[in-house]
């Protein structure tokens, strides 16, 4: 895996083989745990914070993704207005202040993870999309409209009828640099980092108090060798199990997979283009995410990722599912009609991974054992910057002060819930195939998209 195999890759912490207690514990490893811990010490350098990885830090989600790191918090303004059109302006507001924020953490600490400011460019591949990046620009007066010869300029694919260049609101980032760095940091600001130790079960022993008092007691966090016992919990455990048995419905996996080509000779690099290092992305629903990247002795490589978005029966996870032959073959069929001037280039990595996917497309959070334990997921393929402003809502909401983050109604409400076996997977496969067809007629969506818009499982980014 591209990203994961990487001389840069730190040691593995220690499992926990002690019982221990803390102020705060963090279960889960990937960026929302990671952040968590890391903003919980700035907050407070004294509070003694413990974080719990079952594998080690960053190798799901968090380091198996395309390194798109966006302001959006919504999964893309539109999703935005339509689940939440009353604070979709603030969310926007919020979110670009989030990405500013990471990216001054980063520059604060020196986390190296090639971070490249270098915005993202949306290609219209089929002639009825222009009109829609027309309207997109007129709405974003930081973007750029571009003609089909400007955008071929850039990057040269001879798909794009139009592009929109946006300046700001995404960078690009080493995801697995990025978590690793991120831990790096949480070490030197005084977590306790223990990995290979996965949480089995999480309970509140209550301590008898006056009837005017807040509920008091800690939390249990048994491992298989230790136990924590914290104040508080954060639950950062995105796709797998949940710890909070009723928070369970509200996301499914749905493995998501991604080619790396090997590095581009001068030739190809030429003809290509791409000097500017975009991000590039189509506007269908089954869409592509495509960036570049620099291997550390500064050869050029492509990353093509997105299309297939593949659930399986029964919320299952498997270590098989991390490899898709179908999805790859299609990838690289689709790649060649990107970029038909590399026909000749082979891919040297491939890979897939499982996003938590809920019904409305981004984060939601809950909060339970009297105001102990909080939880957040469903970042559904946007997490990278996302996760930050989730860890600063789960430390909010475990202060027990009301503030700007926890009077949101997008951290009061949750998406609807998916339903059980067999309805999710056969809604899965009628949902995937509504939106194939609604590709193939220029965007129109048919009665069965229509019915999940007005149920509130819709999806427009």
């Amino acid at each position: 895996m591209y990203w994961l195999d990487n001389p840069d890759k730190p040691a593995a912490q220690a499992p926990l083989h002690e019982d221990i207690t803390a102020d705060l514990a963090i279960v889960g490893g990937g960026y929302t745990g990671l952040w968590t811990a890391l903003i919980a010490k700035e907050r407070d350098p004294e509070r003694d914070v413990v974080l719990l990885e079952g594998s080690e830090c960053g190798w799901a989600a968090s380091g198996r993704n395309g390194g798109f790191c966006e302001a959006s918090l919504t999964h893309g303004e539109s999703n935005g207005e339509k689940h939440l059109p009353a604070e979709n302006e603030k969310l926007t507001r919020l979110g670009d202040e989030n990405l500013e924020e990471l990216i001054a953490t980063i520059e604060r600490y020196n986390i190296d993870c090639d971070l490249t400011r270098s915005g993202m460019i949306e290609i219209a591949t089929e002639e009825h999309q222009v009109a829609w990046l027309a309207e997109s620009a007129e709405a974003d007066g930081d973007s750029e409209l571009l003609k089909a010869p400007d955008v071929r300029q850039r990057i040269n694919t001879p798909l794009a009828h139009a592009g929109l260049a946006h300046r700001t609101g995404t960078v690009l980032v080493h995801p697995a640099k990025l978590a690793w760095g991120l831990k790096r940091v949480c070490l030197e600001l005084g977590v306790r980092i223990y990995e290979h130790t996965p949480v089995r079960s999480l309970r509140k022993i209550s301590t008898i108090q006056g009837p005017s008092e807040k509920p008091s007691g800690v939390v249990v966090l048994e491992t298989d060798n230790g136990t924590v016992h914290a104040n508080l919990v954060a639950l950062a455990t995105n796709i797998f199990p949940n710890l909070i048995r009723r928070n369970r419905l509200y996301t499914v996996p749905v493995y998501d997979y991604a080619l790396m080509t090997e590095p581009l000779t001068a030739a190809q690099r030429s003809a290509v283009g791409w000097a500017g290092m975009e991000g590039l992305a189509d506007l269908n629903n089954r869409f592509h995410y495509v960036r570049p990247t620099l291997d550390a002795d500064g050869k050029f490589r492509i990353l093509i990722g997105g299309y297939d978005a593949v659930y399986h029966f029964g919320w299952a996870m498997r270590s098989e599912y991390l490899n898709s032959e179908e999805t790859y073959v299609k990838l690289a069929k689709h790649f060649a009609a990107l970029f038909p001037d590399l026909d000749d280039v082979r891919f040297s990595h491939a890979w897939g991974g499982a996003i938590d996917t809920c019904s409305r497309f981004f984060s939601f959070f809950d909060l339970s054992h009297d105001g102990k334990v909080v939880h957040a997921a469903g970042f559904t393929g946007l997490g990278v910057g996302a996760t930050r402003f989730a860890a600063k809502v789960m430390l909010d909401l475990l202060s027990g002060e009301r503030t700007e983050l926890t009077e949101l109604e997008m951290v009061k409400k949750k998406p609807i819930p998916f339903p059980p076996e067999p309805i999710a997977w056969t809604g899965v496969k009628i949902t995937t195939a509504a939106m194939v067809r609604a590709d193939r007629r220029e965007g129109k969506r048919g009665p069965w998209l229509r019915v999940m818009d007005a149920v509130g499982m819709g999806f427009d980014s």
